[in-house]
């Protein structure tokens, strides 16, 4: 199946970092903003919340096979275009939850709409475009999307205080009907012949073999770093002897460092093997959290730029490093396997980063960095192969 490309690049990169933008501000960083103001009106605890956005997570997870096959037979445009749909529902249905069943099915649409719509989507839909040549596409995409919770915390947030959090959420179900669905439908290039290749497709045997399994690895032992960081980061600085204004700064420049990582990428470092970027961004947490440990909570700023360098790489390189090493056939299928580990380790790392810190205080850094450099260890152990 070869590939379809189009001439620019340019207006395929602005839509989709547009539709990735709204795709994440409005489901994976909602739970920030909303949880407790949603727990207040139904009467429950929060914790109903982030349970109910853990099993969205799972959910995304074992879609995520699924949908890429289907953008390796049919491009990204139908995928998408119905994560928008899906994506709507699901917040429209939150907006209107007032018992616990109501919300988990809310949160259950929104997992499907997550798995249908997030980066993995993405990446699939980029490399059934350009096959080896989706590595720049990727990292624009990822470029404009890194400032998804720059820009949708403010606006739940805004929305929030000024039309409460039912109106919030039908917000941002309007704008996926109005923003992202018709980006994603018109702008992504349907697949000549989509129907008359899935007629005849034939479920691929993928082998899960050793640099599949390193590879799920990587990213699993990755995102779970990922996922304990975005939910316990100020609690783990002031752990460490930050103060609360300190620990907010320091998360406030988490986002532009993953932004100016993505730029070294897209200029430096796409010179060479992603393999190179990758590596390197599984050190940067460790040493960040090394000079946390010796120069104790003056130096959160340090440890949330470090964090951020590694991370911005890292979300790339999920995308572009499976490309590099197996090619542009059955981009999307292969991309779900590998990364529904890592999905999976991203739900459950908050709750299992939560319990440890509660005995370990600012030393959990040990077992994150460990995570880190057994992720750095297993990418050392992969093949470089010519990109």
């Amino acid at each position: 199946m070869a590939p379809e490309r189009t001439a620019g690049q340019l207006p395929i990169i602005l839509a989709l970092g547009t539709t990735q933008t709204l795709a994440w501000a409005s489901s994976y960083y909602l739970p920030a903003i909303l949880a407790d103001p949603i727990a207040r009106d139904l009467g429950v605890s929060s914790n109903w919340i982030f349970a109910a956005f853990s099993a969205s997570l799972v959910i995304s997870a074992m879609l995520g096979p699924r949908v890429g096959r289907q953008i390796d037979l049919f491009g990204g445009r139908p995928v998408l275009s119905m994560s928008n749909l899906t994506l709507a529902a699901g917040l429209a249905l939150l907006g209107v939850s007032s018992s616990i069943p109501v919300l988990v099915g809310a949160w259950l649409l929104l997992g499907i709409g997550m798995g249908c719509g997030l980066y993995d989507a993405a990446f699939a839909a980029l490399g059934r475009i350009y096959g080896d040549a989706a590595r720049r596409p990727i990292t624009g995409i990822t470029l404009m999307a890194g400032f998804a919770s720059t820009v949708g915390w403010p606006l739940t947030a805004w929305g929030l205080e000024s039309i409460g959090w039912r109106n919030t959420c039908f917000a941002w179900a309007l704008a996926h009907i109005l923003i992202g669905l018709p980006l994603n439908f018109f702008m992504l290039p349907a697949v000549k012949g989509a129907k008359a290749i899935a007629a005849a497709a034939i479920k691929p045997h993928i082998p899960i073999d050793r640099t599949m399994i390193l590879l799920a690895f990587t990213f699993a032992t990755a995102w779970t770093v990922t996922g304990a960081m975005a939910a316990h980061m100020p609690r783990i600085l002031e752990a460490a002897g930050a103060t609360t204004v300190q620990a907010v700064a320091a998360g406030a420049l988490f986002g532009p460092a993953q932004v100016v990582a993505r730029i070294i990428e897209a200029s430096f470092l796409s010179r060479y093997h992603p393999l190179l970027s990758t590596r390197l961004a599984c050190l940067t947490h460790p040493i960040g959290a090394a000079i946390l440990a010796v120069a104790g909570g003056a130096a959160s700023s340090a440890f949330a730029i470090f964090f951020g360098l590694g991370n911005g790489i890292l979300t790339i390189a999920r995308g572009t490093l499976p490309l590099a090493i197996f090619g542009p056939k059955n981009y999307g299928y292969r991309l779900g396997l590998v990364g529904a580990p890592a999905r999976m380790a991203q739900a459950a790392a908050p709750l299992l980063f939560g319990l440890l810190i509660d005995t370990m205080g600012s030393r959990v850094l040990i077992v994150s960095s460990a995570l880190s450099l057994s992720a750095f260890l297993a990418l050392c152990l992969l093949r470089q192969r010519p990109t």
